[in-house]
């Protein structure tokens, strides 16, 4: 007779056998948290030691000329001399150096925001013959240092009477190749099919740039913003060689006629110094979001 139908075994079949216990300094994921705990206090200390000057330069503007230079050195003063940044108003144009100097970064960024996405949106969305070839030349003028041209320039400036004005760094600044190219390289990370169903829409090729275009690139924008803005602030040959009238003067050439005339005013020195980073350090910190995002995001395809 048959043997009756038996059901499998459901049983949990045999599992090999478990190794050994990991030794305790590897168990858990130990050493990739050390690792993340090293790497962070790594980049603590680099942060400290880049921040460090700038704490004792506002820490020297709150001290007496002597105690400026003071050995041991003395990171918080005794008794701040919250004076020095009023009398830094007082016996100096700092008014007049701050809003010239705000007024030069304020033109040249927009100016440049608007050339540099412009034209990006050209050599990264039209299609004309030779883009690639023009794009190339016109990045290469990076490569070209501004001294070998500046002589060139003045003459040009000269020429039709912009020098000792502000329209001369304006009109020399509001072009930028590396705004271009930021830009570009951005733009080519947004799908042409957007493009192309807008010109289908019968949307113009302005339409497109104004209404598509920037709105999506407000990290690049952002990006070249914070730039421009710095780089323009802390401008300090193209003023020297082109606004000859005190009343013109930006606040790196303030501070340094200010140097000249009062040399042994060293806490006074640090003051100005101050009162020059806090806007663009404001700035930053402002953008600094839209900064790394744009800057990212504008290399991922070339």
């Amino acid at each position: 007779m048959a043997a009756p139908h038996t059901l499998p075994d459901l049983a949990t079949p045999d599992l090999p056998p478990t190794a050994p216990d990991a030794p305790p300094g590897r168990r858990g994921g130990r050493l990739p948290a050390f690792g993340r705990v090293l790497g962070y206090a790594v980049l603590a200390v680099a942060a400290a030691g880049l921040l460090l000057p700038f704490f004792w330069m506002i820490s020297s503007s709150l001290k007496t000329n002597s105690g400026v230079f003071s050995i041991p050195v003395t990171w918080l003063p005794d008794s701040p001399q919250w004076g020095n940044y009023a009398e830094i108003w007082r016996i100096s144009d700092m008014l007049t150096w701050l809003k010239n100097t705000v007024f030069l970064s304020v033109v040249v960024t927009l100016l440049q925001l608007f050339t540099g996405s412009f034209a990006a949106y050209g050599f990264a969305k039209a299609r004309f013959p030779g883009r690639n070839l023009l794009f190339l030349v016109y990045i290469g003028t990076i490569a070209v240092p501004w001294q070998a041209y500046m002589i060139p320039q003045f003459i040009m400036m000269s020429e039709v009477g912009l020098t000792n004005t502000p329209w001369s760094i304006i009109a020399l600044q509001a072009f930028s190749a590396f705004g271009v190219f930021l830009m570009r390289q951005y733009y080519l990370t947004i799908p042409d099919e957007l493009c192309e169903a807008a010109r289908v829409d019968g949307l113009s090729e302005y339409g497109i740039y104004f209404r598509i275009m920037l709105p999506l690139s407000v990290p690049a924008l952002a990006s070249l913003a914070l730039l421009t803005f710095v780089t323009t602030w802390n401008d300090y040959l193209g003023p020297l060689i082109y606004l000859r009238d005190p009343d013109l003067w930006t606040i790196q050439l303030g501070l340094k006629s200010f140097v000249s005339e009062y040399n042994a005013e060293h806490a006074l020195i640090m003051t100005g110094s101050v009162l020059s980073v806090v806007p663009i350090a404001v700035v930053f910190l402002l953008g600094q979001k839209y900064f790394v995002q744009g800057i990212a995001t504008s290399g991922l395809k070339g």
